[in-house]
């Protein structure tokens, strides 16, 4: 275990440089295409049509032929001939960018500078990154991307009030000198690398810092990018209508203050996770997928270790149920993802995921030995035949204490972010996002609803932060929304105007609103921005 760890953050940066410096580089089939809903939305017409049977819910995807014309198409809007070098780098090219008969490389420098006003708390909001982008073929089977991150800003205060509580900004990095105390600003980095090897064009094999995403919609009850990149070891393989996912990720538990460190190597306390998936296109119009995950510590919070378990390298489905998910300091989940086009470009989606299951007691509603969440939506393109207007509808909702378990280093989550929705557990959710482009314009619209249970004290446990033991005696009902009943309003819409596609270099006016309310308090946040933006990431603001 301790060789495998070398493969962390820096070594993976470090693997990619060399293969960037060294390699001699050649034209690949599948490039990696870096995770974004405002992206890939801009696909719903190519993934979503009844004449094509594309696996949809296993991200990030790697370009194909069925969305390459759309994905050329998105690459050059806007671009027209220029007779200078600066125009064409500042709204047509890439920064550095070749193309030869055995290899592409690209590179750009990408900045994120924007200013805010949050009006409800008469606070102004800033954000500086300074950062790049390296990708590029080798060949016809490998593949490479690593864009780096240094950051700092100043969020309005329920972002702020997020980092303050665990050090952490959501979905990103340590916040840099966090030592407990309370900071107006926060300072940060972090970086993805991925190298990516089709050793047939059925079998692919990728290795580095990324996330992963599973499901059709805007979250997932299985497997979200919500959490920091992690190191992993990814392979994916098409048989047929089938296609076979296996991925190893080498994990942290930040929950160092309140629960003790088992050695003194590392930061941080650590863990393994595992996850299968299998996704079958069982029609042009249908598919139903399988998934498994195990999260298991390398020792439990006494500090006790186990000896390796085979099974954790078990390709086989399901098989991680049957060695290590029997030691009670191992988490184990079992989950469904399911989709069918009902219309041309047009698909109903929904996942279930279970942690604890006890059919006797299944249908109680409120009992501890159903722990379970489930999501069900519907998206498409060029509705009301509006061309280029996607859109996305759905519902979540995940009962209290699932994703936690008895050790508190097992919960199903990464630096202490959840590993699948934002809100942990013991939630509802509704939601909605509209978006519209034409030309260099972008419109992007979204509204949430939320209902959930906060703790009254440090000390309680209500079942929504999924980093607090889970104790079966304590805990012992299940009702979504116990504890303080809190509701979450969220409208957020930006424009934007693209300056150069190929890194979304974009003009970006937004607006937000966020109000959290329940008995004690009544929280909101009006804010405004500004900026000049690029990159394609996802950044949730909406929790």
């Amino acid at each position: 275990m301790q060789k495998l760890y070398s493969l962390s953050f820096r070594k993976t940066l470090i693997i990619a440089v060399i293969a960037l410096l060294s390699s001699q580089l050649s034209k690949a089939q599948s490039v990696y295409l870096p995770n974004s809903y405002q992206l890939y939305q801009k696909f719903n017409s190519d993934i979503y049509s009844v004449k094509n049977s594309v696996h949809t819910s296993l991200r990030p995807f790697l370009i194909d032929s069925t969305i390459l014309r759309t994905y050329d198409s998105v690459m050059n809007v806007g671009v027209k001939d220029r007779k200078t070098w600066g125009g064409r780098k500042l709204f047509n090219e890439h920064l550095f960018d070749v193309k030869a008969k055995e290899y592409t490389f690209y590179a750009d420098y990408i900045t994120d500078v924007q200013a805010g006003r949050d009006f409800n708390n008469s606070t102004t909001t800033n954000l500086n990154v300074r950062g790049y982008q390296i990708g590029g073929t080798v060949g016809e089977k490998f593949s490479f991307y690593t864009s780096g991150f240094e950051n700092s800003a100043k969020f309005p205060g329920y972002y702020n009030n997020y980092i303050n509580a665990s050090g952490f900004i959501p979905g990103q990095a340590y916040a840099r000198h966090y030592t407990g105390q309370v900071r107006n600003s926060q300072d940060w980095s972090y970086v993805t690398a991925i190298l990516s090897y089709s050793l047939t064009k059925k079998l692919n094999i990728t290795l580095g810092e990324d996330k992963m995403f599973i499901g059709d919609g805007y979250r997932s009850v299985l497997l979200s990018d919500f959490a920091a990149n992690m190191p992993l070891l990814r392979l994916t393989a098409d048989l047929g209508p089938v296609r076979y996912m296996i991925a190893w990720a080498y994990i942290e538990d930040l929950n160092t203050v309140t629960a003790p460190k088992f050695d003194s190597f590392g930061g941080n306390r650590r863990k393994w996770a595992l996850f299968h998936y299998i996704d079958w296109n069982i029609t042009k119009r249908a598919s139903f997928g399988m998934f498994n995950a195990l999260i298991t510590p390398e020792a439990d919070n006494q500090g006790n270790r186990s000896g390796f378990d085979a099974n954790f390298v078990n390709p086989i489905l399901f098989a991680s149920s049957l060695g290590p998910g029997g030691y009670q300091k191992d988490n184990v989940f079992l989950g469904f993802n399911a989709k069918y086009k009902i219309f041309d470009k047009a698909a109903l989606y929904g996942q279930i995921m279970f942690d604890r299951f006890k059919g006797s007691d299944f249908f109680s509603g409120n009992s501890t030995d159903n722990t379970n969440g489930w999501q069900l939506g519907i998206r498409g393109a060029d509705i009301f035949k509006v061309k280029r207007l996607n859109y996305l509808f759905e519902y979540n909702t995940v009962k209290p204490y699932t994703y936690s378990n008895q050790q508190s280093i097992s919960s199903y989550s990464f630096y202490g972010d959840p590993l699948a929705h934002p809100y942990g557990a013991n939630f509802r959710e509704l939601l909605g996002i509209l978006n519209y482009s034409v030309g260099r314009f972008d419109f992007q619209g979204q509204l949430n609803y939320a209902k959930y249970g906060l703790d009254a004290t440090k000390a309680d446990n209500n079942g929504k932060i999924i980093t607090k033991p889970f104790v079966p005696s304590a805990n012992t009902t299940t009702t979504i929304g116990q504890g303080i009943s809190t509701q979450l309003y969220y409208g957020e819409g930006t424009v934007a105007y693209i300056l150069n596609p190929k890194y979304n270099l974009r003009l970006e006016l937004g607006a937000l609103y966020r109000q959290e309310k329940n008995d004690l308090k009544d929280s909101k946040t009006t804010l405004i921005t500004f900026g000049l933006r690029s990159s394609f990431r996802n950044l949730y603001h909406d929790f």
